[in-house]
């Protein structure tokens, strides 16, 4: 049990990457919230880990939605140990100019003034406590971009910066951040930008060898993939980017680790 007697709490935990963790992180011992703006989806899943979880209706582009999901999870846990940012948006992929200043702002707001929220209402609760983590889901679009996600490709160069800034600056706190970087998941936002390829991107994907099933009844799970990344008593990884390699499904070692697709 890795994480037991942590409090983690993770947006955009209703499907996907976020999911994923919530559910891993539950079976190494952690308490978690589960926070998403679909409140449904968010309801099912902290139900199906079970008495370890609670679930938040969580709009992350907005301060108040944030200082209220944090106070939930003080209210439950007591503390709050890790901050995984996970909730993400993006474009559908195409030309750039015929993205609106809507969707620009969209992902903005939630790729990027979401991270700035929950460094303001979490970063004095771990310095109380003694210490803490940061995650943050980035992206392998932010590392090498490619042509028709440019405005998302950005935001994620964006929040790789903030992680290593971010780093130095709390390090002194004790709080260590990192960022991971998946290649792609079956997930609603990849259908999202791929709408109009979708099946040759999905098919491709599938055939990659990023793509594994594991786990009861070949549920996909997220390939965990770098040691140490939310687990204490380790050597301090300041402002990594975990971005994917190739390891088999369940790992072996290790703390919290990347996930790479769901």
């Amino acid at each position: 049990m890795r994480l037991e007697n942590k409090v983690a709490v993770i947006t955009g935990a209703a499907a996907g990457f976020g999911e994923g963790i919530a559910r891993r992180f539950a079976e190494e011992g952690a308490k978690v919230v589960v926070a998403d703006l679909n409140a449904k989806g968010a309801e099912r899943v902290a139900g199906e880990i079970g008495e370890a979880a609670i679930w938040t209706q969580t709009d992350v582009s907005l301060r108040s939605e944030f200082d209220e999901m944090v106070y939930a999870a003080k209210s439950a846990f007591g503390r709050i140990d890790i901050m995984v940012n996970n909730a993400g948006y993006t474009h559908r992929n195409g030309d750039m100019l015929n993205v609106d200043e809507e969707t620009f702002d969209l992902i903005t707001s939630v790729n990027m003034k979401a991270i700035y929220h929950a460094a303001l209402a979490v970063v004095p609760i771990m310095e109380r406590q003694g210490g803490g983590v940061i995650l943050t889901t980035a992206s392998t679009a932010g590392l090498r971009p490619r042509p028709g996600l440019t405005w998302y490709n950005a935001s994620k160069g964006w929040a790789i910066t903030a992680t290593k800034s971010m780093a130095v600056e709390l390090a002194p706190k004790n709080i260590r951040v990192n960022c991971l970087c998946p290649v792609a998941g079956e997930t609603a936002m990849l259908e999202n930008a791929a709408r109009h390829r979708q099946r040759r991107t999905l098919a491709g994907l599938r055939r990659s060898r990023l793509h594994h099933r594991c786990g009861a009844g070949g549920r996909r799970r997220p390939l965990y993939l770098k040691p140490g990344v939310c687990r204490p008593k380790v050597a301090p990884v300041l402002g990594e980017r975990h971005a994917p390699e190739q390891q088999a499904c369940p790992t072996q070692s290790g703390g919290c680790q990347a996930p790479v697709l769901m």
